[in-house]
């Protein structure tokens, strides 16, 4: 257990306070945090209840989780910096609490952590596995080799895919229905590098091995084919730069309202 883990000790403290507020939900949230140690128990717990199946039972499932968790410290380094990252950045959000228990994107996306641990241990098998589950279970559908950094917010989440040389680095944003695909058969690296503090709207389709410069913007719906220069907004079908950004950070601001004066 990380020592002064604060987002451990908010978890807690919302959970117990709100079993009190709402005793039909107390014991479902003594199951999934108050009877808990750390906060890798309960997400272990929580994640294998959800995964589960005829295949991999829940017990065997939090096994894997928990060997992933050990084996891969930097995993819970970044499962926290992507909980805060919601907390901070959706305005949906009321607390750690929830993000943990409700918020399938955080959720699928640290399963992927765990099944990207297991590919990088030659277990490509069951990392596989784990994608099909993760994709049956959230719609949410990240190949294990994908590389995807820390403070990530993948905000509902819905149809979200992230193909296999993909890159993400920290502290970017993305809503749901975001492609990070291919342009069709090539083979080798062939799918977007989204570099750190990146804005992705809804529905943005970004296809091909192009980068997407710092601090850029993708608005709703494009189809991003070329590369984007650092700290400026895209938008359209295909499409292009529109102006730049009125942020340094629009991952953290969330803004993804384009004005008329931009176009």
């Amino acid at each position: 257990m990380l020592e002064n883990d604060v987002i451990w000790e908010a978890i807690r403290g919302e959970a117990l306070e709100q079993s009190v507020h709402e005793p039909t939900l107390a014991s479902f949230f003594h199951a999934v945090v108050l009877n808990h140690r750390t906060l890798d128990d309960a997400l272990s717990f929580l994640l294998a209840g959800k995964l589960a199946d005829d295949t991999v039972s829940a017990l065997a499932m939090r096994d894997l989780i928990q060997e992933a968790f050990a084996a891969e410290q930097s995993i819970g380094v970044k499962y926290r910096q992507d909980l805060q990252a919601v907390v901070d950045r959706d305005p949906a959000c009321r607390g750690h609490f929830v993000v943990l228990l409700y918020f399938k994107g955080f959720q699928a996306l640290q399963l992927y952590r765990v099944a990207h641990y297991y590919w990088t241990q030659g277990r490509e098998a069951l990392a596989l596995f784990l994608q099909s589950r993760i994709a049956q279970v959230y719609a949410v559908d990240i190949h294990p080799a994908a590389r995807i950094g820390a403070g990530i917010l993948m905000d509902h989440a819905t149809s979200v895919v992230i193909g296999e040389t993909a890159v993400v680095d920290d502290n970017v944003s993305m809503l749901h229905e975001v492609t990070l695909g291919g342009t069709g058969k090539e083979t080798g690296d062939r799918h977007p590098k989204v570099r750190s503090g990146v804005l992705i709207g809804a529905g943005a389709k970004i296809l091909g091995n192009i980068e997407i410069g710092e601090g850029a913007r993708i608005g709703a719906g494009s189809v991003v084919l070329h590369p984007v220069p650092a700290h400026k907004t895209v938008a359209g079908v295909p499409a292009v730069i529109v102006n730049g950004v009125r942020s340094a950070h629009p991952a953290i601001d969330m803004e993804h309202y384009i004005p008329d004066w931009e176009i």
